[in-house]
């Protein structure tokens, strides 16, 4: 694959991103609690961030397309932001979201991005998008990390898409479990293709 155009940086849904493995182990509530970078969330105590941090890799993605050209939000601070608009609906500590919709009118509202809800997506239509769009946030399951596994659904995580190509796809993963599967992770098509929910937001910066 071609090198990225530009150098995108990557961000874990938790302060600590060695952490995946602790969260999938005892939960994320218990887990966080112990992430001594927490703070830098935007969250105003430990269990506000026990409670999100599971449910923004949505924030994450944003996180690091702002931090493309410059600019450092933490994640917290864009939930609540996000929540505002409409993007993640709050009851009694459940969280439900990212809602697509609302996000793309947050993030053109407040950053200036141009975004576009996508669905019905083939991931063959993937470096189309990205030769449009900079980035394209995908929902995948969580599961992409171990590539090498059959995963149980497809969705209900989302990764960021940097770059695409019939030979091989590149992303940045929140939840990734390792380095190589955190920052820019690649894999081929077909492999991508058994994880991917073909649905995502196309943006442009």
């Amino acid at each position: 694959m071609n090198p990225l155009p530009e150098t995108v940086p990557f961000f874990s849904q938790w302060e600590t991103p060695d952490m995946t493995m602790d969260v999938l182990t005892e939960g994320a509530e218990v887990a966080l609690r112990r992430d001594p970078l927490w703070q830098r969330s935007g969250a105003e105590t430990r269990e506000e961030y026990a409670v999100w941090a599971a449910n923004i890799c949505g924030m994450a993605c944003l996180k690091m397309i702002l931090a493309t050209r410059g600019e450092i939000v933490p994640t917290i601070e864009l939930a609540r932001r996000c929540t505002g608009y409409g993007g993640y609906v709050v009851n009694e500590g459940s969280i439900k979201g990212l809602i697509y919709a609302p996000f793309v009118s947050f993030v053109q509202e407040v950053f200036g991005l141009q975004a576009e809800v996508m669905t019905n997506v083939a991931t063959s239509d993937i470096p189309a998008i990205l030769a449009r769009s900079r980035f394209f946030i995908a929902s995948v399951s969580s599961s992409i990390r171990w590539p090498e596994r059959e995963p149980p659904s497809k969705g209900g995580h989302l990764v960021l898409v940097t770059a695409a190509s019939d030979e091989g796809f590149r992303f940045h993963n929140p939840s990734g479990h390792t380095s190589a599967t955190q920052e820019n992770a690649e894999l081929a098509p077909a492999d991508f293709d058994r994880f991917f929910a073909n649905r995502g937001i196309a943006v442009a910066i």
